[in-house]
């Protein structure tokens, strides 16, 4: 389903498994999160590599843990917060009868999961109905109708990926959306791509395709024949699918147009019988990402036969459920996670679980957590500092010497309009309609699913409702919606490092402050810029200004292009733009506010240490700053993972989101007295806000 386009701090892998847990021999000192002198290594020159000497104490400190393909600051985190939630599920997974209404809700879903004896002993069982459906069809009308129930979860795209999202020249409505889909690989190069790490990986999805037939009831040779069904469907749907690079561009998906219309791109789909056989409210009109898309999908839909597009149905419903269906299936869908990434050990249950949780009752089991770490007061200290970025920003965008006034007005309608959502939401969901169990939790997995993805195409011809939250108040990230022009920061992320009430200004504004910017900057990026104030796509430049913002948002591009990832894998410069110019642009305005507030300090200082230029621990405060910043991105990293990293993530590796900055900022070569010709002293530096 397509839920919102966003540009988060952070991606979260979408595969099963990559969840955190606690790493062995982590010192005391990095408990809190925050930042420490033990962090650094005195041996690195912070001129040469910054991120080394703000962050190889840290990484030497922190190896990956086993039941992890990488190992950062952000999971740092989330282990404290899993922590947590992890307490009170255990609490409310009793079978109290003087339990809330909500308590049992995520009290009953968390047990369910953790009986793992029962899951074991139904096996496949558990999904039989299912597949018995999917058996059961004789006809291309019992295929829609089957595809678009499959669909109407959260996960499974059978060939498409229909759901709903704001119209794109009209953000304050809510529309239907028909995208590309129908494929389970993270990304359409893993089915396209020949290079021996690619294979390896396509080899690795046929073994667990294998395994998952035959854990199902195939022979071994019927199970070889299903898988490679499946992958030559998917392969074909694959190439027709554009590449999510090209897809930033906000333009490249806007196909609005009449229900017949799209009907007609692709009549062997008969798509407004799966329209209607998805239960989404009736609707006259719809955006179609892809139009392309459709026709090459029409075609492969008519090519294949029905027993074929069962098989594929079927594992559609297999790879949905293995996560939550008996050990054997758990363990193949894992062993293909190794191979996309390289993580060694599965996490345990309880983990597991504790994450399912979150993410199909987020907002009821958010609740307690927003109590017990965040309340009123954290939410009036983030408004606070908020205000003083938007400031910043406002001040950085007057002084642009290659913006005109026309364009500026523009911008500052645009800033002023950005709605601010911090730590949880003012009204919580309501999940009350979901059927809960306490023996039968890949039911409640399926029912939560199908709950959200009703939930979204419910919204259909609606206005938007702009107080929806992305994000549920335990995740460690925040992002910026462009067509809700808004920027929200869950209570999970207000924490070391950062946010520490315990530490100085100065690491603040580098942690929290230059993640405030960074999303605040996400309104005026490569995508985001074209939508106006109120989200709808529309070009508010002049065409001067344009021309200008490109050629140094092209500066960005070809920088980072020429970063290595991996061994001789070079980042993707375009796929990471608009996260490149976010960085760069959020930390340059977290810095101005720092030094706002550090003169409003001086002024009001009557005797004692200028407030500019007092050492602590041996840092100026600008130098702390820096630091702080750092800290936010410190990581180590499988090779797997970031092949993986490289191929599906918007973002750079927290090694370039730190020196990639640095080596732009004459404040960081001035604070650090770095001289022209050394790493961090880039001579072509590129400045885009």
């Amino acid at each position: 389903m397509k839920l919102f386009a966003a540009g988060a701090l952070v991606i979260f892998s979408t595969f099963a498994f990559a969840q955190a847990s606690s790493p062995a021999g982590t010192p005391a000192a990095s408990e809190s999160g925050g930042f420490t002198l033990s962090n650094l290594d005195r041996a690195a020159d912070p001129c040469v590599d910054f991120y080394q000497f703000a962050c190889g104490g840290w990484r030497k400190n922190n190896p990956i843990p086993a039941d992890q393909p990488y190992w950062a600051s952000f999971r740092e985190v989330y282990v404290r917060n899993q922590k947590i939630l992890h307490d009170t599920l255990e609490k409310n997974s009793a079978n109290d009868p003087k339990r809330s209404a909500v308590e049992r809700e995520i009290g009953d879903f968390y047990y369910a999961c953790m009986d793992e004896k029962s899951i074991n002993q139904k096996g496949i069982q558990a999904l039989a109905v299912e597949l018995d459906r999917i058996k059961a069809i004789q006809n291309r009308d019992q295929l829609i109708e089957r595809m678009a129930y499959i669909q109407m979860m959260v996960g499974p795209s059978p060939v498409v990926n229909f759901g709903s999202g704001p119209d794109l020249h009209n953000a304050s409505m809510v529309i239907a959306d028909l995208d590309q889909g129908g494929i389970v690989m993270p990304d359409r190069d893993y089915y396209l791509k020949d290079d021996d790490k690619t294979k390896s990986v396509r080899d690795a999805y046929v073994g667990y395709m294998k395994k998952g037939f035959t854990l199902a009831g195939q022979s071994d040779a019927q199970a070889g024949e299903s898988a490679a069904t499946v992958l030559k469907i998917e392969t074909e749907l694959a190439n027709a699918s554009l590449d999510r690079t090209t897809r930033r561009d906000p333009a490249v998906s806007d196909h609005k147009m009449s229900v017949e219309d799209a009907a007609k791109l692709a009549p062997n789909l008969e798509l407004t019988t799966f329209f209607k056989d998805t239960g989404a409210p009736s609707f006259a009109s719809l955006n179609v990402d892809n139009p392309e898309f459709l026709k090459q999908a029409n075609v492969i839909f008519e090519k294949y036969p029905i027993e074929t597009w069962k098989t594929y149905l079927e594992w559609q419903m297999i790879n949905f459920a293995a996560p939550w269906l008996s050990d054997p299936f758990v363990q193949a869908r894992f062993a293909f996670d190794q191979a996309l990434t390289g993580q060694k050990e599965l996490p345990v249950r309880w983990k597991r679980c504790v994450d399912q949780t979150d993410a199909s009752l987020g907002e009821v089991l958010g609740q307690s957590f927003v109590d017990e770490t965040f309340g009123v007061e954290g939410k009036q200290r983030m408004l606070k500092m908020v205000a003083a970025l938007e400031q910043s920003l406002h001040q950085d965008i007057q002084n642009l010497s290659w913006m005109t006034d026309e364009t500026k007005k523009q911008a500052e309608v645009k800033l002023t309009a950005i709605r601010n959502k911090i730590g949880y939401p003012d009204k919580w969901r309501d999940y009350s309609s979901i059927k809960i169990t306490r023996d039968d939790f890949l039911g409640d997995y399926i029912r939560a699913s199908q709950f959200e993805a009703h939930r979204q195409a419910n919204k259909i011809g609606k206005p938007l409702d702009r107080s929806e939250w992305g994000m549920t108040p335990p995740t460690v990230n925040a992002y910026y919606n462009g067509q809700y022009n808004e920027i929200v920061f869950p209570a999970g992320i207000l924490q070391p490092p950062f946010f520490d009430r315990n530490a100085d200004d100065a690491v603040n504004f580098g942690g929290i402050g230059a993640v405030i910017g960074h999303e605040l900057t996400h309104g005026f990026d490569d995508e985001d810029s074209k939508f106006d104030p109120q989200g709808n796509l529309r070009d508010w430049w002049t065409p001067t200004d344009a021309r200008e913002f490109a050629q140094r948002e092209g500066c960005i591009e070809k920088e980072y292009s020429g970063f290595n990832a991996v061994d001789d894998v070079k980042l993707n410069g375009k796929l990471t733009l608009g996260e490149n110019t976010a960085d760069n642009g959020g930390a340059r305005i977290a810095l101005m506010a720092l030094r706002s507030y550090l003169q409003k300090q001086a002024k009001s200082t009557q005797a004692g240490e200028d407030p500019l230029t007092r050492k602590v621990d041996g840092f100026t405060p600008e130098q702390r700053f820096f630091l702080g910043f750092a800290t936010v991105w410190c990581e180590n990293i499988s090779d797997p993972m970031s092949r993986f990293l490289v191929t599906v993530d918007p973002h750079s590796p927290g090694h370039w989101r730190t020196d990639g900055v640095v080596q732009n900022m004459p404040e960081f070569q001035q604070a650090f007295s770095c001289k022209s010709g050394q790493p961090m002293v880039s001579a072509n530096a590129c400045h885009v806000w």
